[in-house]
């Protein structure tokens, strides 16, 4: 009996060790360290009060930027804008939709980006978007002063539009 408990015992330590052995890796590690930290120095020199663009295209020529603004750690406002290309040869984008949402109406619209604060968006770069992948290509830049610019990921042999995370082209501090 006592022979029993010991097995089971070494089978249950050997199962933990295999379990946290096993945490997923990320791609872009280093550069995602160094990018959190400039994010969490960010975050306390604008008291957690920001605003951050979004930005999306397709190869239709088709465009969306979506502005978040955050204040003291709580989304607080989204603004959406949708582009369409104009006629040539002048070529101008056309604006087909315009909206902005404010707090008590956040996310009553289906279009633009999620309402998320970076804390959310660099949780999900480290828990989906930069995941190790053999079937995909695993893309980070800081260039918002070190903050996430691009991160996300495209899956092998997708032609158009397979893009899947997020493009931050500013990232500003709040009044």
């Amino acid at each position: 009996m006592k022979r029993n408990y010991a097995l089971l015992l070494l089978l249950l330590l050997t199962a933990i060790t295999v379990f946290i052995s096993c945490k997923k890796s990320i791609d872009h590690k280093n550069d995602y360290d160094r990018s959190h930290d400039s994010w969490m120095s960010f975050k306390k020199s604008s008291n957690n009060s920001y605003s951050y663009k979004v930005s999306s295209g397709s190869w239709t020529g088709t465009s969306s930027e979506t502005v978040i603004t955050v204040k003291d750690g709580k989304v607080t406002n989204r603004s959406y804008v949708y582009k369409i290309p104009g006629e040539k040869p002048v070529s101008q984008p056309i604006v087909k939709e315009e909206w902005q949402e404010e707090q008590v109406k956040l996310n009553t619209h289906s279009a633009g980006a999620a309402t998320l604060t970076l804390d959310d968006v660099y949780q999900k770069a480290k828990t989906e978007w930069l995941l190790k992948r053999k079937d995909a290509e695993t893309y980070f830049e800081a260039n918002n002063n070190g903050m996430i610019s691009t991160c996300g990921y495209v899956n092998n042999g997708c032609q158009d539009d397979c893009f899947n995370g997020i493009k931050i082209v500013s990232i500003l501090k709040s009044n």
